[in-house]
């Protein structure tokens, strides 16, 4: 019989009702974790709280749900206020909700769609952080898990607010998790890899403004993407015991090697693999500035 990884684990995933999010609360219901489920989609998260509830390890389990708008701080800190009433313990917060932002180069986009995207996708999983660290560190111990994204790691020509976005968040997730050295919070974020969802819809919809990417988008759409349940199982496992000590990383759902990780550990902490840095000309084999 297969033990249960989040069992008594208590978690709260934002942009649940569908994608990576209700993949993610799926597999975390298998695994046996408490589940408190947010969404701004009232309707479609009522359907995914069903789907994950059929999915549960153990019927006392339990699956709340809660319709709020993330960027309502007043209403989220009411979901943390909720959570922790009910709960009395917050072990996992994964930081989900995202939106894909105004299309297009600079200059020609809304500013006002531009720093809305800001406050969906940076400003919102800050904010929960800020609100869930304090508990994490008091109970000795928590995981933190951010969703990155595309962007982060590279410019992205025509998607500046939600490359901007999630490059902010995966430093502000190395800072997080130097802060809270020590304490048993681990913090790490995570690039599901390109997915067939609504983000894909609007890069297709939007046509020429998105540029070279809209080809890619289309292809990725005739040829599937990748399936959300690949990065769902490695926020499992970052929000699991296995990962304990495993903190400040950005990690590929697609391209690394990350269940090997705990047998890496020590090497991965001595180090700055996994995280965003800048480039100096020594690292390319120049000799730039040298005396």
């Amino acid at each position: 019989m297969n033990v249960a990884r989040l069992a008594d684990r208590s978690a709260l995933i934002t942009g649940a009702s569908r994608g990576l999010g209700l993949a993610t609360a799926v597999a975390f219901a298998r695994e046996g974790a408490n589940l408190w489920l947010v969404s701004r989609e009232r309707a479609a998260l009522a359907e995914a709280a069903a789907r994950v509830a059929a999915e549960r390890s153990s019927p006392t389990q339990t699956i709340s749900q809660q319709a709020v708008d993330v960027t309502d701080s007043g209403a989220m800190d009411a979901v943390v206020h909720d959570w922790l009433a009910a709960r009395a313990s917050v072990h996992v917060l994964v930081n989900n909700a995202a939106v894909q932002g105004p299309i297009g180069e600079v200059g020609a986009t809304d500013w006002h769609a531009w720093r809305a995207a800001l406050e969906i996708d940076l400003i919102a999983p800050i904010r929960l952080c800020h609100l869930v660290a304090p508990h994490m560190r008091a109970a000795g111990g928590g995981k933190i898990i951010n969703v990155s994204g595309g962007g982060a790691t590279a410019a992205r020509p025509r998607f500046s607010a939600y490359a901007t976005a999630k490059c902010g968040l995966v430093r502000f997730s190395e800072t997080l998790a130097a802060e809270l050295a020590g304490t048993g919070v681990d913090v790490n974020t995570v690039a599901p890899g390109a997915m067939n969802t609504r983000m894909l819809d609007s890069v297709l919809a939007a046509g020429e403004a998105a540029g070279a990417e809209h080809a890619s988008a289309l292809l990725q759409q005739q040829t599937g993407g990748v399936a959300p349940g690949r990065g769902a199982e490695l926020i499992v496992f970052l929000a699991s015991a296995e990962s304990d000590g495993i903190t400040g990383r950005l990690l590929s759902a697609v391209w690394d090697p990350w269940s090997d990780l705990p047998s890496r550990r020590e090497d991965l902490n001595r180090s700055d693999v996994y995280t965003l840095r800048r480039v100096v000309p020594k690292d390319r084999g120049m000799t730039w500035g040298d005396t």
